[in-house]
């Protein structure tokens, strides 16, 4: 039995091509290998989404609404990722995670701001937001020196 802390990890950064474009983000990580078990997740497929699948920005968080380059409301979606993470973490007692920044449901400090013209604005994505309100600590890929 691993005595190593768990720690979720967008699995688009372990190498899975899990991104809207079928694509990853691979980071090497290898060194937090020594200290976490790395649990991969992706809301976006998790929440049901398909890989590839039409970009998702964030156009309201009051009410929160998500849509796609095609104006297709994908809510349910984002929504539903996030609560399995949730769930992930109360279930395997899992404190801390390292997402993907930028992400509608990975970013930690900004997201893209719904105009689909690659303009970041600060602000939290759906996973995000629901893992901090739950006392989750989160990590992105530039933050990795603190894990």
């Amino acid at each position: 039995m691993s005595t190593k802390e768990k720690l979720l990890v967008s699995a688009c950064l372990l190498g899975a091509n899990v991104k809207y474009n079928g694509k990853n983000n691979l980071i090497n990580i290898s060194k937090l290998k020594e200290k976490y078990e790395f649990i991969p997740f992706c809301p976006e497929v998790e929440g049901g989404l398909p890989t590839p699948r039409p970009p998702s920005e964030i156009v309201s968080n009051n009410p929160l609404r998500i849509i796609n380059i095609s104006k297709v409301d994908v809510t349910r979606y984002f929504l539903k990722g996030a609560k399995k993470a949730l769930n992930i973490c109360k279930n395997l007692n899992i404190k801390k995670a390292l997402l993907k920044e930028n992400s509608p449901s990975c970013g930690k400090n900004f997201i893209y701001d719904g105009s689909f013209s690659k303009t970041l604005k600060a602000g939290q994505g759906v996973t995000v937001a629901l893992l901090i309100k739950n006392s989750i600590k989160i990590f992105n890929e530039n933050e990795i020196c603190y894990l």
